[in-house]
């Protein structure tokens, strides 16, 4: 896949995402490259391997180039060995809402607690409806990039940072 990504995000509100799903997967992710500007991203989800690379990020974060190639799981095992230290452990839940489906992205490991959706747009304007678990826009916000993520985790943000992340992501 080679295109433009437009996708908005938000923190996300209790957990009725889980029940509203219609999949889940766990993802592990790496980064070749976490450069401001470009990343190049390894990752595992659901026994198959994907390679993606991603240019800067334009309209406050809201669009940038993305290239992804399937590749083969071995393939992933072995490029993970190439990896900045640190490294992004999900469960991605895919959930319905309207013409559009939410990611919502509950992090494990030295993320947990954060919990983030994504919805991919074709364009920056399009209307899209929001569900309920639907908190406050981090669009743009870089603390909330995975390349970001791996090098410092939401349990390394203070504890003052985390609570007033999740209080603010209540709306």
């Amino acid at each position: 896949m080679d295109s433009m990504e437009i996708e908005r995000k938000f923190l996300v509100v209790g957990d009725s995402y889980k029940q509203a799903a219609t999949s889940s997967s766990r993802i592990r992710q790496g980064y070749i490259c976490s450069d401001r500007g470009r990343t190049v991203r390894v990752r595992l989800r659901g026994g198959r391997g994907f390679l993606t690379i991603k240019g800067p990020s334009a309209d406050g974060g809201l669009s940038r180039y993305e290239f992804e190639k399937e590749i083969t799981p071995q393939e992933a095992e072995r490029l993970f060995e190439l990896c900045e230290p640190g490294a992004v452990d999900k469960t991605r839940w895919m959930v319905p809402c309207g013409a559009h489906t939410f990611e919502v992205d509950e992090f494990h490991g030295c993320n947990e607690g954060l919990v983030v959706a994504e919805v991919e747009l074709s364009s920056p304007t399009e209307q899209f409806c929001k569900p309920a678990f639907v908190g406050r826009e981090v669009t743009g916000d870089r603390r909330f990039y995975n390349s970001c993520l791996t090098k410092r985790p939401f349990t390394a943000w203070t504890d003052g940072e985390r609570a007033e992340t999740l209080r603010q992501g209540q709306g």
